[in-house]
């Protein structure tokens, strides 16, 4: 399957930014494979991928230990000094049992080493955590035991401008009726083609998610959404963002809706050519900006 958006992409040769985001996903998903809590070594694989890569872009990255039934896994984190309340942004590198989790949440990841590439040339902005977290799928998901729970409790209530938790931004779709939403009253407001990017935070995230709304709309290169909402609708509290929350910080996540448009969530069809990378670098390009003005 070739996603829509995605034609004509083998005819001729990728930009830089998309070649970077396949070549990405296509190691962690394709070439390391599935990457749940069972799968230690292929963790370490993928943690060790995403040290050189944050190397490469200029950082000096660290490495998280925590302890997880016997086994030890590692958040890794690099920083870009700047100006003003550090911004985190993150995305978890584990996968669902016997997925090999391109979307979710390779594409996650291969977008936080390519935001971290460009923002390592941006001297004298923003300051920012970019932060790679092992451990978000079940059996430890919405629990203290998950990575980013760990690294959001590390961090003793610092001052933060807020969180980003990159959560599966590489599935799209012009289909008609290809987005379902998790209340029905929702398909009145929101677009029923899954082509947009959303950005999803609770009530006490709102001013946050406005603002990052309103900066990605601004750039104009790819259909935004976003939802500001309790906890309690199904979808709103999935995935990192939440440790934040806990942690008492605004935080968001940018996704593309997961298994509300991804017909492949969780299972072994999660795989890299699914995905469009085109639409992908759109996306990168917006946040970079965004977060210029953020």
């Amino acid at each position: 399957m070739v996603p829509s958006g995605s034609k004509g992409l083998h005819s001729r040769p990728l930009p830089a930014e998309e070649e970077a985001l396949r070549t990405a996903v296509e190691h962690l998903a394709g070439r390391i494979g599935p990457r749940s809590w069972r799968n230690i070594r292929a963790l370490q694989e993928a943690a060790e991928l995403i040290q050189e890569r944050f190397r490469q872009a200029g950082y000096s990255p660290r490495a998280q230990p925590f302890r997880y039934e016997g086994g030890t896994y590692l958040n890794i984190e690099a920083v870009a000094e700047g100006q003003g309340p550090a911004l985190v942004v993150g995305a978890h590198y584990d996968t669902a049992e016997g997925s090999p989790g391109a979307d979710d949440n390779a594409s996650g990841v291969g977008l936080l080493l390519e935001l971290a590439r460009l923002w390592s040339k941006d001297a004298g902005g923003r300051k920012v955590h970019f932060v790679a977290f092992s451990l978000e799928e079940p059996p430890v998901f919405g629990s203290s035991r998950m990575g980013s729970y760990v690294y959001a409790a590390s961090l003793g209530g610092q001052e933060l401008l807020g969180m980003l938790s990159l959560e599966m931004v590489g599935y799209y779709t012009d289909r008609e009726d290809s987005q379902l939403y998790p209340l029905p009253f929702f398909r009145w407001r929101y677009p029923s083609r899954g082509n947009f990017v959303a950005l999803v935070g609770n009530t006490s995230s709102r001013a946050l998610v406005r603002r990052l709304h309103r900066a990605m709309k601004d750039t104009g290169l790819i259909p935004v959404e976003s939802l500001a909402a309790p906890a309690l609708v199904p979808g709103v509290s999935f995935s990192d963002h939440w440790s934040f929350w806990q942690a008492g910080y605004q935080a968001l996540m940018v996704t593309d809706t997961a298994f509300y448009r991804n017909p492949y969530y969780h299972s072994p069809a999660d795989v890299p050519h699914t995905l469009d990378y085109p639409r992908m670098a759109l996306l990168l390009r917006a946040l970079h900006e965004a977060l210029k003005v953020l």
